[in-house]
């Protein structure tokens, strides 16, 4: 029970060994140098001040690594769930102030509002782990999430694009034929020394990653960006730099309570968790599965919920865990949560005392930063592999990233139409499970007679197997099949129902089976089953349907079905010829 309630106590005697705490230090120490300008630019894509990003490096990092079950999730500002916060965010807010309003006033209520989303975003994760309901992420589906998350980062990189030229962009109109066009129709008041900065950041992270990828790239051309910047007096020339960051720690604040805030956050609120714990669960899975450590997934969502809610009230906006910190916190050697607190610690001397050495960084980088950070995350190979491996999901993964980039930037609504398409594709292909009519195969096995020509039957028994649950969606195609066997076998007696893929059984299919036993019984065929599974034989008890086919009619295994079928038809299977039984063939069968 105190594991339950307080999951670090796991990992925090092993803290005795120095040297799992030297490792700890060092991962910590290498992920915030990550850390704290991937913060700083994922904080401008949340509609936000840089500051704020490492306001969410701080408290939130920590909680998570507390209450959390992975050792090496590196929690904080991730791209995605800091889009879809500005996306989420700027309509609502623009809705709730008066027309004319001024960039100060909707900053004066942007900032608490996503306060509120990030509180909203928590108690949704927390009340999910709690109550042991993590599975509800599954309606998200892998393809969906593919083509969102391939979506999402192609707008974000384009959103980046008029800083790297250091161009305008249109604040408003549809994304691709009014934003982005704008961008282009405004490249030619290109700000070249913007460019160069942009340019010259991308070649350092680019080259560092190709030829010395053990150093932190990102830092490397943050540091070098600041230092030309201010050497050659880049703001003074034109260029956008950060300007004045507060310093100090994010101070208590209150979330910006109403009615009206709530109505319109909630959906996204709902549509961040669930995307920002996919994100944060895949890669814990990921590293578990190295480390040979255990991920709960509830805890995991109660670690991400603490770590919202906490953070809401200290000037944070949502977040999740990061694919890119949590692999550079797993190879710089993190052993324990906490690499994280001293990842916070970082954070926390750059609040305090570091923050003025940030004046000069160019927002160009920053926007170089954003860029090659979801560059990895574009892959529209594996869409393909999707498609290939099943065609509903490929669709559903293609019209997801269609439809996200179509509805750019409300990208809720994008995963909001595959996550639906997925359920509808879905219950689609569970509509027409394979219903096969069996015959005994050489080696003994019952197999489909579609597939195996020249397999032998019994014109007196229809045996079929039903390759699905019952359930409400296939219940009159499982009837339909049922009753155009027995009018292809109009000699039959006996219909042997296969059961052994059948995993589940709702009320529909419970009284579609009531039903078929009663009509085949005035037709004067027996209705057995064979390889019923537990929990479709507890729903038959508890609703009489067990009494009504005959305990007599229910076997474990088609073998035994098939003999007591024999059995009350007067043939003895041990001298007479029965064709569905086992070593009473009289010919073999044809090869499939």
């Amino acid at each position: 029970m105190l594991y339950k309630f307080f999951p670090f106590l796991r990992w925090i005697n092993e803290l005795k060994d120095p040297a799992v705490v030297r490792a700890d230090v060092i991962a910590g120490v290498t992920v915030a140098l990550v850390l704290i300008p991937q913060s700083m630019a994922y904080a401008t894509l949340a509609g936000l001040p840089e500051v704020f990003g490492l306001y969410i490096a701080f408290l939130p990092v920590v909680v998570a690594a507390l209450w959390g079950s992975s050792r090496q999730l590196g929690t904080g500002p991730v791209a995605v769930v800091s889009t879809m916060t500005a996306t989420t965010l700027t309509p609502i807010v623009a809705a709730m102030l008066t027309p004319g309003y001024s960039q100060e006033q909707f900053m004066a209520l942007y900032i608490p509002t996503a306060m509120f989303l990030t509180l909203l975003v928590g108690i949704f994760q927390f009340s999910l782990g709690a109550f042991r309901l993590g599975a509800i992420v599954n309606f998200l589906s892998h393809p969906v999430i593919v083509g969102f998350t391939n979506a999402a980062a192609l707008f974000i990189g384009l959103t980046q694009i008029s800083k790297i030229f250091g161009v305008s962009m249109p604040a408003e109109g549809h994304f691709l034929t009014v934003r982005i066009l704008g961008v282009i129709k405004n490249l030619g008041d290109t700000h070249m020394l913007t460019f160069m900065m942009g340019l010259g950041s991308f070649a350092i992270m680019i080259g560092i990653k190709r030829y010395a990828p053990k150093y932190p790239g990102v830092l490397i051309a943050v540091v070098a960006s600041i230092l030309i910047s201010y050497f050659i007096g880049f703001e003074e020339k034109g260029g956008a730099v950060v300007g004045s960051i507060p310093e100090g720690l994010p101070g208590f604040a209150m979330p910006a309570f109403s009615y009206e805030a709530f109505s319109g956050l909630i959906v996204g609120a709902i549509i961040i968790s669930l995307v920002g714990f996919m994100e944060a669960i895949s890669i814990a899975k990921a590293m578990a599965a190295k480390t040979k450590d255990r991920i709960d997934p509830n805890q995991e969502l109660i670690g991400q919920g603490l770590a919202n809610i906490t953070g809401s009230f200290f000037q944070s906006y949502p977040a999740s865990g990061s694919f890119s910190r949590s692999a550079v916190n797993l190879n710089a050697g993190a052993r324990t949560g906490f690499s994280s607190f001293v990842t916070a610690a970082v954070v926390m001397i750059t609040l305090l005392f570091l923050t003025p050495l940030l004046y000069h960084l160019p927002k160009a980088t920053l926007a170089a930063v954003v860029i090659m950070a979801v560059f990895g995350l574009i892959n529209f190979g594996i869409i393909k592999h999707i498609y290939h491996t099943n065609k509903h999901d490929g669709i559903a993964s293609f019209i997801t990233f269609v439809a996200t980039i179509g509805l750019a930037p409300h990208l809720d609504q994008g995963i909001i139409i595959g996550a639906g398409l997925s359920i509808v594709l879905y219950l689609y292909r569970t509509m027409k499970p394979r219903v096969a009519i069996l015959g005994r195969y050489k080696d003994g096995t019952l197999r489909d007679v579609d597939v195996n020509k020249g397999l032998p039957t019994d014109e007196n028994i229809i045996a079929l197997r039903f390759d699905g649950s019952l359930y409400f969606a296939n219940v009159s195609y499982f009837e339909d099949a049922i009753l155009k066997a027995v009018a292809d076998n109009p000699k039959a007696k006996y219909l042997l129902i296969v059961g052994d893929a059948i995993n589940q059984l709702d009320a529909s299919g419970e009284e579609v089976l009531h039903h078929i036993v009663e009509r085949m019984n005035q037709n004067q065929i027996t209705v057995v089953f064979s390889g019923l599974k537990r929990q479709v034989l507890n729903v038959m008890r508890q609703t009489n349907l067990y009494d009504h086919i005959g305990e007599q009619h229910i076997f474990a295994t088609e073998d035994m079905a098939l003999e007591a079928i024999y059995e009350w038809m007067g043939i003895d299977a041990s001298s007479a010829y029965c064709p569905l039984i086992p070593g009473t063939t009289e010919r073999e069968p044809k090869p499939a």
